[in-house]
């Protein structure tokens, strides 16, 4: 543990807050690329918060920096408890935190999305918010992650992900939260990949998400930029209005040097993407981990010194690495035989929810819920068509200190709107079937099968 604590007293505190001004992220006014991995001990048969508990994430602090890593996604968190040790901790690193909001208890039910999308789980996701905005580390929040998959039947599921996205940013800007850049990690589907993108970066401002990330198994050593098709994908998304991020990557068919890494941050992708998240730190069921953990021993695999390696010979691009610009926001996709959402319509938040935009949400449910109950059938759910531009935030987000003096505000700061509820167009939810095949799991981490 003596390394650890030296490693730990080498780096500075404060790290600056980063924004986004156009299709790329930016800290202290410089690209910032996100260069990191995917962190849940326990994986998603024991969900437990990593970032509640001091002496585990500062154990565990000790291999992020060995890595050199300025990232670490977090799948799922107790929104009940204080996180001021780990996220202090993380920031004395030199390490941001990206989170999913949602929890196994609380989250949309890929099966039925329409009954599970109630104020009892926009209570949570909006706790989260209040936990973890106060924290100057906290890069971004997930909306959601894989709820749409490879199935048609899934695509219906895109209006209520874009809702949850939407009534984020109007929460953060209602009650005044630090603007952390929103946005979904999607999984790497080649039928609906790219309608995915369009769709959550279409309609109007308020509705759309900051940016873009999927997860991306595609690249398999050994391979190349072409081989792998990662070059078709950056000419995919070249024109896309977003900054664009890899949520997961890392495949395991075959030993893992990561040559992915150097590709990812050259001029090759950087013009495009925003660099990733390795899948992931601790060797779980689905066998990606780059440590093992034994009660409180850790372990390097030989992944870790691979991956070690490929970050240590990659060096970021100078300037702003090619970022394409000027790009306009797309038109939403059309319906077609694997795309099943026919307009860009979205449900209106549930009236019980919009209580929340003015007071705010309260103490949140943690990972167990209230009386160990979860969100997806507590009822009060949305029955009603959003009027576009309806979940405008009533006052401006606080930027919290653009790295490169830009405003990344969406939405319409001035809009007489204060809630959803004013904004309703139809007493009937009609849109699409709302049937999505599976549970929506909180996580699956198993992209590679997607494909």
């Amino acid at each position: 543990m003596a390394l650890g604590a030296g490693l730990l007293q080498q780096a500075s505190a404060s790290l600056p807050t980063v924004s986004i001004n156009g299709t790329a992220f930016y800290a202290n006014g410089q690209r910032f690329y996100i260069r990191g991995i995917d962190y849940q001990p326990g994986g998603s048969s024991d969900p437990v918060d990593p970032l509640a508990d001091k002496s585990t994430c500062t154990r565990d602090i000790t291999y992020f920096q060995q890595l050199g890593i300025n990232a670490v996604r977090v799948y799922s968190v107790d929104n009940s408890v204080s996180h001021d040790d780990c996220m202090s901790a993380l920031d004395a690193a030199g390490i941001y935190l990206i989170l999913d909001v949602n929890s196994a208890k609380y989250s949309l039910n890929r099966d039925d999305p329409q009954p599970s999308y109630n104020p009892t789980y926009l209570q949570s996701v909006f706790a989260t918010m209040d936990v973890f905005s106060k924290y100057d580390n906290t890069l971004a929040f997930f909306s959601g992650n894989e709820v749409i998959n490879d199935t048609m039947q899934s695509t219906a599921c895109a209006p209520y992900i874009k809702a949850v996205t939407r009534d984020m940013k109007q929460y953060q800007g209602d009650q005044q939260l630090r603007k952390i850049p929103i946005g979904y990690s999607a999984a790497d589907v080649s039928s609906n990949r790219y309608e995915t993108a369009q769709f959550m970066a279409c309609g109007t401002p308020d509705e759309q998400s900051d940016f873009f990330a999927f997860n991306d198994y595609s690249w398999c050593d050994p391979s190349s930029f072409q081989q792998s098709g990662w070059d078709q994908k950056v000419e995919l998304f070249k024109n896309y209005s977003l900054p664009i991020f890899l949520s997961e990557y890392g495949c395991n068919t075959n030993t893992r040097q990561f040559e992915e890494v150097a590709s990812l941050y050259s001029t090759q992708m950087t013009g495009v993407y925003s660099g990733g998240l390795v899948y992931e730190y601790s060797q779980e069921d689905s066998n990606y981990g780059l440590v093992n953990i034994n009660g409180n021993s850790v372990s390097t695999r030989p992944d870790f010194d691979a991956l070690k390696s490929a970050f240590s010979n990659t060096s970021n691009p100078t300037g702003d690495g090619g970022i394409i610009t000027g790009n306009k926001a797309p038109s939403c996709p059309s319906k077609s035989s694997t795309w099943l959402p026919s307009s860009d319509a979205l449900p209106a938040m549930p009236s019980g929810a919009t209580q929340y935009l003015s007071k705010g949400a309260g103490t949140g449910p943690g990972l167990q819920g209230n009386n160990n109950e979860g969100s997806q059938n507590a009822g009060g759910a949305s029955t009603a068509t959003a009027t576009p531009g309806s979940g405008a935030p009533s006052t401006t987000p606080t930027m919290g200190g653009n790295g490169d003096g830009s405003s990344t505000a969406n939405g319409s700061p001035g809009s007489s709107s204060s809630g959803s509820a004013s904004g309703l167009l139809i007493p009937e939810f009609s849109f699409g079937p709302i049937v999505c095949t599976l549970i929506a799991l909180f996580w699956t981490g198993v992209g590679a099968s997607l494909l």
